[in-house]
């Protein structure tokens, strides 16, 4: 049985500490959004466009200050901003035609997804504690549903089952985004991946809102009450999209991905505190099951640590083993070369010496197993 004490290293608070952050943002976002749909705004590819120019800009300019070169082949990043693009259209599109709570239940796909993504391409390994995790956040969510069932406030949709499908290839494509991120973070570098993700996504989404938004912005009657959502929105996905790659290169995108359920539950305790609104109790018990959740997900990260730790160990033990056995055989190779005289002699020292630069071989191969582990 894990030690309580297990739970609380580095890199267990930063995840949850982080993630909890990145879930209020959302919130924030969808708050935003609720307030532009209020005011019969609804151009979600242009709420997203700003987000991508403040990344490009503000990553842009660290980079070319840096004057370094690509670390991923800029193709890659093109890839990304499509799919980035198009998966925060989709889910927000999908708001029209289907329930929120559809939108909520749906959305979890992207938790096996982005699992068997990981799994597959990035060689990731869950072992039944985070599974265990991932099954308790998903069941809290679920129960948010029922809540929501239970306290009559589900809606018909004026297509559900076609919003089911965007939501669906939205959370899709969200996890590919995710995965991809994680692998980009994890090998290129975060302002890298967050000034090309901003370029090329601020691109995709000028077309876009060029093809299927342009009456819709002209229709829009700007004022500071239209204008502030919209700020609002962007400089919380601002925020986001610079703070998911630190979550992503300590805990992986599945804690994202979980993390991020709780945003819904933080928007219940906004509509109790800040609209005085009521609620059903069983928010309050998905939301510590999914927390609970959270903790026992993320409560193996210790014992992962410790495993590489002893495999370090392992090569470091073999190493010094490689090297003593090298250095006796070196030892009885120059006593009998130098017991012999005249050419005989000579020709004995050769191997000697070839046996001392296999020793200085396997030092240094020691040395690199060593450096590694510290």
């Amino acid at each position: 049985m894990m030690m309580f004490k297990e739970f609380w290293v580095k890199k267990t608070l930063l995840g949850l500490g982080l993630g909890q952050f990145l879930s209020l943002l959302i919130t924030s976002t969808g708050f935003s959004s609720s307030e532009l749909a209020k005011k019969g705004i609804n151009a979600p590819t242009s709420q997203s466009f700003l987000n991508y120019v403040l990344l490009a800009i503000v990553y842009g300019a660290i980079m070319l200050y840096r004057r370094k070169p690509l670390k991923a082949k800029w193709y890659y990043y093109v890839l990304l901003g499509m799919v980035d693009v198009e998966a925060n259209f989709l889910v927000v599109k999908a708001y029209q035609y289907t329930p929120i709570t559809s939108v909520m239940l749906l959305d979890c796909w992207s938790i096996p997804s982005v699992m068997l993504l990981t799994w597959v391409f990035l060689k990731t390994k869950y072992r039944f504690r985070k599974i265990t995790g991932v099954v308790v956040c998903v069941a809290g969510l679920v129960m948010v549903v029922f809540s929501d069932v239970h306290a009559g406030d589900r809606a018909g949709g004026s297509n559900p089952r076609l919003g089911d499908v965007l939501v669906i290839a939205g959370s899709t494509l969200y996890a590919v985004s995710n995965v991809s991120e994680e692998f980009l973070v994890k090998n290129a570098d975060r302002v890298e991946l967050m000034a090309m993700l901003g370029f090329f996504g601020a691109i995709v989404s000028a077309i876009q809102i060029s093809i299927l938004e342009r009456n819709e912005l002209k229709s829009i009657h700007w004022s500071a009450g239209a204008a502030l959502p919209f700020v609002g929105f962007s400089v919380a996905m601002f925020l986001f999209y610079s703070f998911v790659p630190v979550l992503l290169k300590t805990n992986g995108s599945t804690m994202l991905n979980l993390s991020l359920l709780t945003s819904d539950m933080w928007a219940v305790l906004i509509r109790i505190f800040a609209y005085h609104e009521k609620v059903d109790w069983m928010y309050f018990v998905a939301f510590a099951g999914v927390c609970v959740g959270l903790i026992i997900y993320s409560g193996g990260d210790k014992e992962e640590d410790q495993q590489c730790a002893d495999v370090a160990d392992e090569g470091a033990e073999r190493s010094k083993h490689f090297d003593e056995e090298a250095a006796s055989v070196s030892r009885g190779t120059t006593v009998t070369g130098s017991s012999k005289t005249g050419d005989s002699s000579k020709h004995e020292i050769v191997p000697a010496s070839s046996t001392e630069g296999e020793v200085s071989d396997n030092k240094s191969i020691g040395k690199d197993v060593q450096g590694r582990k510290s």
